[in-house]
């Protein structure tokens, strides 16, 4: 698949050099919002499976309770991280299974493409795993001639497309059947079996030309790429939630199985499982119950793969732990529901957030991940309109409107990030001078009554020559709205005028 487009104004982060420019989220939000198909695409897909998701939802008298729970299980995880991690270690190992620490993304791609060269093949198949297209594997893997080929419905529909995904839990929300049936019937033949002919777009058809595309590579595979969903400590069990099987088929069929997982997903306790799997199928899939959870404990002789392998990876995590505010994005499991009641997701799409976390989770989670250095870094903590609609939907409770005015503070003050233990000023992002002036020479005449009334008179007096908007440049703000109208007096001087004495 191909990396998003780059802004060549954008200036990629100078904390990172690795991270990509991609255009600030305000240009590209507004080239997406004049594409009528996509909005029509994602408004259908997110209200149908928003109004799913609470009808689901209102059926368990105790969901706030296993929220609380689902908050605090994560919240006492990431303050031991460093002993669950240890434990998780020690039980894969015990269990058969290596595991490999991986602490950016060049190390993880580095692992998995040295692991998959050793066993001589030139293929994988993949069980959808953001953590895997967080850190551009498939890319790293094809750079050293190996084909990674994506199992998942909508991941195949994605990497078929040419496209990027936009949506956590259904990457393909922005395309419609007629585009998958277009899709497919033009691309399957380049990466096995075509599709059949004729084939239309009923869902029970394009269902069926990916089952007959895909079942030849799972026969065929002998390494598999997955993630997890979970990870538990206590007995090195890996789990993955999936709906169509094909997680299932990876999982079991091949001889290798290499699982690309983030730090944060570790849970003490198989017993904490019982939370997550009431509240993630519910949260994100509308399901009572998820319809193929797979769990699996290092190897064993004559029942699945032969060989396993865990990286466990960093990549910006253990910063984003480190900063008090922040770290609760890393207690998200991934269900999107936020993503499916924000209004500026519904407007914008994925693509406009730049990073394979789109929406509300996505505006906090990258800028902690990557930094708030570069053009999109910076203006992610801006996308959105803090209406609060994201932390009623988050089964861990997530208070993401919370993170998201901590990082515009951590943006408008020049914000730090830490790469590799050295700490680098970013500079504040453009604007935020003028608006800091701004702020400065509010204070000075708020300070002085005299110097504010007198003011006051002289704007009432003006009122005729009001602007539609305020004067200079880089205004975003201003761009959409307009300066209200200015009253015939001062309220002080109405207050003195009716009722006789000082305001």
């Amino acid at each position: 698949m191909p990396a998003f487009p780059a802004d060549p104004a954008a200036s990629a982060d100078p904390a990172d050099p690795a991270v990509p420019a991609f255009p600030a989220f305000p240009a590209a939000a507004r080239e997406a919002v004049q594409d009528r198909v996509l909005r029509a695409n994602l408004r259908h897909a997110t209200h149908t499976i928003r109004d799913k998701r609470a009808r689901a939802v209102a059926e368990l008298a105790d969901w706030d309770r296993l929220r609380t729970a689902g908050k605090a299980v994560k919240d006492h995880t990431l303050r031991h991280l460093d002993r669950h991690l240890t434990q998780l270690e020690e039980a894969v190992t015990a269990a058969g299974g290596t595991v490999h620490w991986a602490a950016d993304a060049a190390e993880a791609n580095r692992i998995v493409t040295d692991l998959v060269l050793a066993t001589g093949e030139r293929e994988v198949v993949k069980v959808k795993s953001m953590a895997t297209q967080e850190i551009g594997l498939n890319e790293a893997l094809e750079a050293a001639g190996i084909a990674a080929y994506e199992t998942d419905l909508a991941e195949l529909i994605v990497q078929l497309g040419h496209d990027r995904p936009s949506h956590i839990l259904v990457p393909a929300i922005h395309r419609n059947r007629g585009e998958i049936r277009d899709i497919f019937a033009e691309e399957m033949a380049g990466w096995g079996r075509p599709a059949p002919e004729g084939l239309g777009e009923e869902p029970h058809e394009l269902a069926e030309a990916a089952r007959l595309h895909l079942r030849e590579k799972f026969l065929r595979a002998k390494v598999a790429v997955s993630g997890a969903n979970f990870m538990v400590a206590e007995t090195g069990t890996m789990v993955v939630f999936e709906s169509e099987g094909n997680g299932r088929m990876c999982l079991t069929l091949p001889e290798t199985l290499i699982s690309v997982v983030g730090i944060e997903k570790v849970v003490p306790t198989f017993r904490d499982l019982e939370i997550f799997l009431q509240t993630l199928p519910r949260s994100s899939t509308a399901e009572r119950m998820n319809p193929y959870t797979t769990m699996w404990t290092g190897t064993t002789h004559g029942d699945g793969p032969s060989a396993f392998h865990l990286v466990l990876l960093d990549n910006g995590r253990t910063d984003t732990l480190a900063d008090e505010v922040g770290r609760q994005a890393l207690r998200c499991i991934r269900c999107s529901a936020c993503l499916n009641v924000c209004p500026v997701y519904e407007r914008a799409g994925g693509h406009a957030y730049g990073s394979v976390y789109p929406g509300p989770i996505g505006a906090i989670l990258s800028p902690q991940l990557r930094g708030t250095g570069s053009a999109i870094g910076a203006s992610l903590p801006y996308a959105s309109t803090l209406c609060g609609a994201c932390y009623e939907v988050c089964p861990v409770a997530i208070d993401i409107p919370e993170v998201l005015l901590h990082l515009r503070e951590r943006v408008a003050q020049g914000g730090r990030v830490t790469r590799e233990g050295v700490r680098v000023r970013i500079r504040p992002a453009r604007g935020h001078t003028a608006e800091r002036a701004a702020m400065r020479a509010a204070r000075l005449l708020l300070d002085r009554p005299g110097a504010l009334r007198a003011g006051e008179r002289l704007l009432a007096r003006a009122r005729r020559l009001r602007p539609g908007r305020l004067p200079g440049p880089g205004q975003a703000w201003t761009d959409s709205r307009e300066l209200p109208e200015l009253p015939q007096e001062p309220f002080r001087d109405w207050w003195a005028r009716e009722r006789g004495g000082r305001a």
